[in-house]
């Protein structure tokens, strides 16, 4: 079941969701940085960050609902998809509000705005987990023998074979 959403024979999603992630994982180091040495510099670079971090999650969730339409209906890949894509809308949700709440002055974001960085994170780290069960265990997007009910990594079982997702090669 490849991808709706390719250039020439890769799938967009997962081509553009490192970059989302990365700068909104790597905002909120620098907003540790910034608590722990007080500099204003680094809740300013955290804030940009997180503008485009959040630019790049909403490119990425348009094709990752592309992909999410293609996935038959009543499997388990539909409902893990749907937690994967309502995981990571609510963090970049979150993200968002963080960025707004830190744009009267971003060398100064107060606590609010870190405390909903890092509960986006928290989210990003849900929504990775649920896309590699969807990628890595059933092949969705990626493999034209995907499984969209092979079972769960948690489940201890191999997902196996061309019916069981994703293969090794």
């Amino acid at each position: 079941m490849e991808s709706r959403a390719s250039m020439m024979g890769h799938p967009m999603h997962p081509i553009l969701v490192p970059f989302p992630v990365g700068l909104l994982t790597t905002s909120v180091l620098f907003d540790v940085v910034h608590l722990i040495t007080g500099g204003a510099r680094w809740a300013e670079i955290s804030f940009w960050m997180v503008a485009v971090g959040i630019i790049g999650g909403l490119l990425a969730a348009v094709f990752g609902l592309i992909d999410w339409l293609g996935i038959p209906s009543g499997t388990r890949a539909k409902a893990i998809g749907l937690g994967h894509g309502l995981s990571n809308v609510l963090m970049v949700a979150l993200f968002a509000v963080s960025w707004l709440l830190r744009s009267g002055d971003p060398g100064d974001p107060g606590v609010l705005p870190i405390v909903l960085s890092f509960a986006g994170v928290a989210l990003v780290s849900l929504g990775g987990y649920l896309g590699g069960e969807l990628v890595f265990r059933m092949g969705i997007a990626v493999a034209e023998g995907a499984n969209p009910n092979a079972s769960g990594s948690s489940s201890g079982r191999s997902p196996g074979g061309a019916s069981g997702g994703a293969r090794e090669g």
